[in-house]
């Protein structure tokens, strides 16, 4: 999001200082010679030399890679609407070009919404990749054919239109203070800001829910096509009605998070990004400025939304713990919605008198304030330890404190890492999804009877595993975040405590399994898609051949496959049978459960069939999840959520 709204501001500037500086001749020819420059970076294909390093911020790798191949492609995409629609009040000096903004926000909605459920799970990344190749192609002769139009009639040195026989507003018109450009600038700040603090909130803190970050971008894009399609959509007295109680309800389900079920949460968010996003660019919208200075328009709208990216993508991880960012985005746009009634001294009639506004909602935006300070500050006294980085919020939450089960446990969002009980007879148990009941426990004890075992496992979480080693074993997890790294080698003891020699690979898992030699695991554990965000590219079958690279011949490959809202049973399938592995699931439950253990679901692979036949394992194994026997081998050219999702 950064990068692209980075990239909207440059090619707004590009449309303002070509259009502002250039003959219409002259924009012409620069724009059809960057069009077919562009052409030259497609298509899409990165080398493996822009990967980030083990434990770095991948931030810098992921800017310079997408600059380096869609940079020029994307900046001339960004340039098109103010360009095109400066080109059109030429033409048509008389008409509006505003409402093409709103077609192209629409477009944009359109896109958003195909791109997952249609066009990624019908085509591989290669014919992707292909299909864009060639839309580009069509886009650049369609901007050719107006680039030529302008060519051809030369706007800028042709007479007066007959039909405006009086001077042009855009003549008269007085140019825009210097408080109307700053609103130019910071309401689609605001707008930006709430619209990453939203996506942030719901999809990482709220619930773990495939496609959820495609609602909030189709709201703000939404508030943009009502509000420049038609400015009579935007109602000030209405929405800022709205806002008041919503900015309440806000609060309250901030301070009462817990207790509130993720729907309600979802629908409060959303709202108040909704009504949020319709204030900041009504607002904008009434403030547009007459065609002369159309591209000026944009390109403060471009710098204020670019702004708004750099806060919460850049700012907001390094200087907070939490996603206080989204207190902050709503405390500007109460204090924006102050500032624009004050300034226009907006009232109510009440009684037969009248009475300003700013003076009661100044007081509310007061009190929201301090409510989202004291909110924030009472969020970071519950955790026992908060911290975030790039890959976002982990959490060290105690329970039972002053109890025998007092115990520590470490969550990222909504999903948790691991539980370690603190009471020092108690803390080498194995918790959570790693009990010894659970498939991952019995692969683990079915390896007792060798002399030594070599484990390998694929995220860290706590290390819980390294509680089942023994003197001569081996321990070698991979973990692509170094916070987690440092917090369970700092506030949990599993990994110190071990008596298996532990190490700790810090990087992408794959990348860093393809660069070492075989290490002949017994038993290779793949414990990383309880969450939404899975990371694909580690059950692919190029993934897997890696793996299989990695293990002794008559190894264990143990998945764990819990996860709400995704069926991974067929993607696992496809690849045993690609590789013909036989497979075992074990789905483990136990009523009640206690609060240290939690339901797990896992997948163990294997040419062993002594192992798969073992008593343990058969008494463990549980029937096939339903519609899950259709297998489904994804590959790194194509791999798609929308198919393993649990409708």
């Amino acid at each position: 999001m950064l990068f692209f709204q980075a990239f909207l501001l440059a090619g707004y500037a590009y449309a303002h200082v070509a259009t502002r500086y250039f003959s219409g001749r002259t924009q012409a020819i620069l724009h059809v010679a960057l069009l077919l420059a562009a052409l030259a970076f497609l298509p899409i294909v990165p080398g493996s030399r822009w990967i980030p390093g083990p434990g770095q911020d991948p931030t810098g790798r992921i800017l310079l890679i997408l600059t380096r191949y869609l940079g020029l492609p994307y900046l001339m995409l960004a340039a098109t609407s103010p360009l095109l629609q400066k080109w059109s009040s030429l033409f048509r000096p008389g008409a509006s070009p505003y409402r093409l903004y709103a077609l192209s926000n629409a477009g944009s909605l359109l896109a958003l919404i195909s791109f997952p459920f249609v066009f990624e799970p019908a085509l591989s990344r290669q014919a992707q990749a292909r299909l864009w190749h060639w839309s580009f192609g069509f886009f650049v002769l369609l901007c050719g054919a107006n680039a030529w139009r302008l060519w051809r009639s030369r706007p800028a040195e042709a007479p007066p239109s007959k039909m405006t026989k009086m001077p042009r507003p855009a003549e008269t018109a007085p140019p825009p203070t210097n408080w109307v450009k700053y609103l130019w600038f910071v309401l689609p700040a605001c707008g930006s800001v709430l619209l990453l603090a939203t996506t942030n909130k719901l999809c990482q803190d709220v619930a773990s829910i495939p496609f959820l970050w495609v609602l909030p971008l189709s709201f703000y894009l939404l508030t943009f096509i009502l509000c420049f399609d038609r400015p009579a959509w935007y109602k000030r007295g209405l929405f800022t009605s709205l806002l008041v109680p919503l900015l309440a309800i806000l609060v309250v389900v901030l301070v009462r998070e817990l207790a509130v079920r993720w729907p309600w949460q979802a629908a409060v968010y959303l709202g108040v990004l909704f009504v949020g996003c319709m204030v900041c660019h009504g607002e904008l919208s009434r403030l547009r400025p007459v065609p002369r200075y159309l591209t000026s328009f944009y390109l403060l709208i471009a710098a204020g939304g670019a702004t708004g990216g750099v806060f919460v993508a850049v700012v907001a991880p390094l200087v907070f713990r939490s996603f206080a960012e989204l207190s902050w985005g709503v405390g500007l746009l109460a204090a924006l919605v102050v500032f624009i009634h004050a300034s226009e001294k907006t009232g109510w009639k009440v009684g037969g008198r009248r009475w300003a506004a700013w003076p009661f909602l100044l007081g509310g935006t007061i009190a929201l304030g301090t409510m989202l300070f004291l909110q924030n500050r009472r969020e970071s006294r519950d955790a026992a330890y908060m911290s975030r980085n790039f890959y976002g919020v982990l959490r060290i939450i105690e329970l039972e404190k002053d109890t025998p089960i007092h115990a520590l446990k470490l969550k990222h969002g909504g999903i948790s890492h691991g539980l370690q009980f603190v009471n020092p007879d108690k803390a080498a148990m194995p918790t959570t999804y790693y009990n010894e009941k659970s498939g991952v426990g019995l692969a683990v004890n079915y390896l007792s009877r060798l002399a030594s075992r070599n484990i390998g496992v694929v995220g860290l979480g706590t290390g819980t595993l390294a509680t089942y080693g023994r003197p001569g074993d081996t321990f070698r997890f991979y973990e692509i975040n170094p916070e987690v790294r440092r917090l369970a080698e700092t506030r949990f003891t599993f990994l110190r405590a071990s008596k298996a020699q532990v190490q700790v690979v810090l990087g992408d898992a794959r990348l860093s399994l393809e660069r070492e030699p075989p290490q002949q695991f017994d038993l290779l554990v793949l414990d990383a898609f309880s969450s939404d965000a899975i990371p694909v590219h580690l059950i692919t079958r190029e993934a897997f051949s890696t793996y299989l690279r990695h293990l002794k011949t008559d190894g264990i490959i143990a998945v764990h496959v819990s996860n709400r809202y995704l069926n991974l049973f067929p993607v696992i399938l496809g690849a045993s049978l690609n590789f013909r592995l036989a497979m075992t699931y074990i789905d483990w439950n136990e009523d009640p459960m206690p609060l240290w253990y939690q339901s797990s679901k896992w997948i163990l692979l294997s040419r062993n069939a002594e192992f798969l036949n073992s008593d343990p394992i058969r008494q463990a194994a549980s029937l096939v999840p339903p519609h899950s026997t259709d297998p489904l081998l994804w590959t790194d050219d194509y791999a798609s959520l929308f198919k393993i999702v649990k409708w």
